[in-house]
């Protein structure tokens, strides 16, 4: 029997993974990067902190909507950018270029909350921005090198190992980040009753420098591994104003292209709809969870139960979806949300809220990752850049409705809890739109086109 731990027994779990090209693992590693600042600032460690430190002198509604508030400005700032940067780099040899620019900026941003001490909410907020606004702005260009490196029977498993070890990265670095913050002495950090306030809020803006640096470090690879995609009309070297007017027309002939495909356009509407209450979730049960009350240690412990919940839930999704049908899978991700957004309106304790982080890790990466598959689909290959390019822009921001219905729904009924429960909404209509996307007509459709263009 041949050792597993062989090199050949490493290529085979390799070629189970998706992972067994040096390019495939590196663009798989920029998962594993920025995991570590949607998992540490977006989800746990940075929200509460910004709650009971950065503005402590806020009440908690002012405090948290301000927050929602800022989470929809910095999506809505790289939505109104991103399509038009997706265009430029589909004419131009840019998409690293582009993906390092944003990859600084969130990188530089993110370790400056080094510097976030108490009442400094504007700070904190103003650095979250052009933190979100990077990770969200390389998202973009990561996504679109998907089909630079990986072949079309390749595109499902390295997506899907990307959710995973999205979730691993994550996870450990949360994990080492809520050691020290427990356990300052362990490392050396300052502890005990008599701290100054620099040395009590020591180790959480430490964890803010550790995502800086994992984020910047294991981003490398993609740079090192992975060559800039040739551009048919790259040796021209057109001026930028003809590039820019470029990427507008083929901006325009794309969104005008998707009418074509109806269910194709379907699924991507209801996936607007119900990842814009995933996106909700994600982003805002931390602070909500610290507003209502939750010790910050039960919350950061239970959304470290959602990254290794997610591994194996992920894969299993894949799983079930070869069973029942992908469509009918999402649907049972969405039930499982509804139910979490109900649970979440009657949540009193952390052991209500470790139930519904389990609940989470459930579904969060499968459903994302089937809704990405079921849309490929339906799309035909020689077109399925720029289709990929759009879909990309709806998974990375349509979490951008969900904070501004929760503002609005705060600020009229003053109660975070109803916040909350108007998640239900994006739900439901996704749920609806979903049900009138004909998965095997969109196929049928999308082939036809292949057999019918050349290429």
């Amino acid at each position: 029997m041949e050792d597993s731990a062989t090199p050949s027994g490493i290529q085979r779990l390799l070629q189970s993974l998706g992972l067994h090209r040096p390019e495939l693992r590196a663009w798989a590693m920029y998962d594993w990067a920025n995991s570590a600042m949607v998992t540490i600032i977006v989800t746990t460690v940075f929200p509460i902190y910004y709650l009971h430190v950065a503005a402590e002198h806020l009440p908690p509604g002012v405090a948290t909507q301000r927050f929602a508030i800022a989470t929809t400005l910095s999506l809505l700032l790289v939505a109104v950018v991103a399509p038009l940067l997706g265009a430029l780099a589909d004419s131009a040899p840019v998409k690293k270029l582009f993906l390092g620019m944003f990859l600084v900026l969130g990188v530089l941003a993110t370790g400056a909350m080094f510097f976030i001490h108490h009442g400094d909410w504007q700070l904190a907020l103003g650095l979250f921005v052009l933190a979100d606004i990077g990770a969200c702005g390389s998202f973009i260009f990561y996504d679109a090198l998907l089909r630079h490196v990986a072949r079309d029977d390749e595109i499902d498993r390295v997506s899907t190992t990307g959710y995973a070890l999205g979730y691993l990265g994550g996870g450990i670095l949360l994990a080492c980040n809520i050691a020290w913050i427990e356990n300052p002495q362990w490392f050396g950090l300052p502890s005990g009753s008599s701290l100054s306030e620099a040395q009590q809020t020591l180790p959480t803006r430490l964890a803010f420098v550790s995502v800086s640096l994992w984020w910047f470090v294991f981003a490398i690879p993609l740079f090192l591994r992975i060559a800039e995609p040739s551009i048919e009309t790259a040796e021209h070297r057109p001026r930028l104003p003809v590039l820019a007017r470029n990427a507008v027309r083929r901006l325009r002939d794309t969104y005008r292209s998707l009418r074509e495909y109806k269910h194709a356009l379907l699924m991507l509407a209801a996936f607007l709809a119900y990842n814009d209450g995933i996106g909700t979730i994600i982003r805002l049960a931390a602070i909500y969870g610290a507003e209502i009350g939750i010790d910050s240690g039960a919350l950061i412990g239970s959304i470290l139960v959602v990254q290794f919940v997610g591994i194996p839930c992920s894969i299993l999704f894949g799983v079930l979806a070869g069973w029942i049908g992908a469509k009918r899978t999402i649907y049972s991700g969405l039930v499982v949300y509804l139910g979490i957004t109900i649970l979440a309106y009657y949540l009193q304790n952390a052991t209500q809220f470790f139930v519904l982080a389990v609940l989470v890790g459930l579904v969060q990466g499968g459903t994302q990752a089937l809704s990405r598959s079921l849309f490929a689909s339906m799309i035909p290959r020689r077109q399925s850049t720029e289709f990929f390019a759009l879909f990309s822009l709806s998974e990375k921001f349509s979490g951008m409705l969900g904070p501004l219905f929760f503002t609005a729904t705060v600020y009229l009924t003053g109660s975070s809890r109803n916040g909350i429960l108007s998640v239900i909404a994006f739900f439901v209509v996704g749920g609806i739109l979903l049900s009138k996307v004909n998965v095997e007509e969109g196929r049928r459709y999308a082939r036809q086109i292949d057999n019918r263009e050349p290429g």
